[in-house]
């Protein structure tokens, strides 16, 4: 049975892109497409009149728009819309657990507008049980220089792997692209104050080999069951956020992982929030297991 890749619409430029984009992955995976508006009614919410058929009617064309756009570019999908009644939070984490990987769109970062990917987005990245790409406007950049990849972050080389790894390893098979996998590291947070410092510091690059190996170990398996896919290990020494950024410039699809944290709470780390507000590539964010 074919999966499903849905996108969560909201009558915005960016879900358009997000549309774009699960298209072009939904014909990638041999998956159906599934086009979702989700909506709860009520007069203080409504921005396109204060009559619930007017609202809705407008929900509806908003779908049947997104549905004729990705036909014009491939006809020979199966798309399925679908107007969800509810609110727009819980009906989206659902979709989710019920989809190989849903798409929303977002509107990035902006100097002067701060930070847009919404409040929205950021509840179901939080609390979806499966992966969730934000997709930028446009969908399909301009060409980046160089040879494209999928770039992972991994974290904790000793903790990371999983559903992120199998994530952004079966991306990059789709696509016939490398696989960067970045993994920044830094001194102990002893250095600085302890008397010892200079010692450490003198060592870094014995730390930086330890670090290379380890990633190089939490690699060597999924190398084993992705042979047809190129590896990259990308070690660096720096801020995660900023080493994963500078990283992405090549990339299709930037993959990060999701941590929960005990006792159901759900949170997006610093790196997760910097690589979404940021990029300017498409952004697979995946619960570990």
């Amino acid at each position: 049975m074919p999966g499903i890749i849905t996108v969560g619409l909201d009558g915005t430029d960016p879900a358009l892109a997000a549309a774009d984009w699960a298209a072009d992955e939904a014909e990638r995976r041999g998956a159906s497409l599934r086009l979702v508006h989700a909506w709860k009614w009520g007069p203080v919410d409504v921005v396109h009149g204060a009559d619930r058929a007017v609202e809705e009617d407008w929900v509806r064309r908003a779908l049947s728009e997104a549905r004729a756009r990705v036909a014009e570019t491939h006809p020979d999908l199966h798309v399925t819309t679908e107007v969800l009644d509810g609110d727009p939070v819980p009906s989206l984490v659902a979709e989710a657990s019920r989809s190989e990987v849903l798409a929303l769109g977002s509107r990035g970062y902006g100097t002067l507008t701060g930070y847009l990917v919404g409040s929205v987005s950021l509840h179901v990245l939080r609390q979806a049980n499966g992966p969730v790409v934000m997709v930028r406007e446009p969908a399909r950049p301009a060409a980046r220089p160089g040879p494209a990849e999928v770039v992972v972050g991994i974290e904790d080389p000793g903790r990371d792997g999983g559903a992120v790894l199998r994530f952004a390893f079966e991306a990059a098979a789709g696509r016939g692209v490398p696989l960067r996998a970045v993994h920044a590291w830094s001194l102990p947070a002893s250095v600085g104050w302890s008397p010892a410092s200079l010692y450490v510091a003198d060592q870094a690059n014995d730390l930086e080999q330890v670090e290379k190996a380890a990633l190089g170990d939490v690699l060597k398996p999924w190398r084993e069951a992705y042979p047809q896919v190129e590896v990259v290990e990308h070690c660096e020494f720096g801020s995660a956020s900023e080493v994963l950024l500078s990283s992405g410039d090549r990339a299709e699809l930037v993959v990060v992982g999701r941590r929960d944290h005990g006792e159901g709470m759900r949170r997006l780390g610093s790196v997760t929030h910097a690589v979404l507000h940021h990029a300017t590539t498409p952004v697979a964010v995946v619960p570990h297991d």
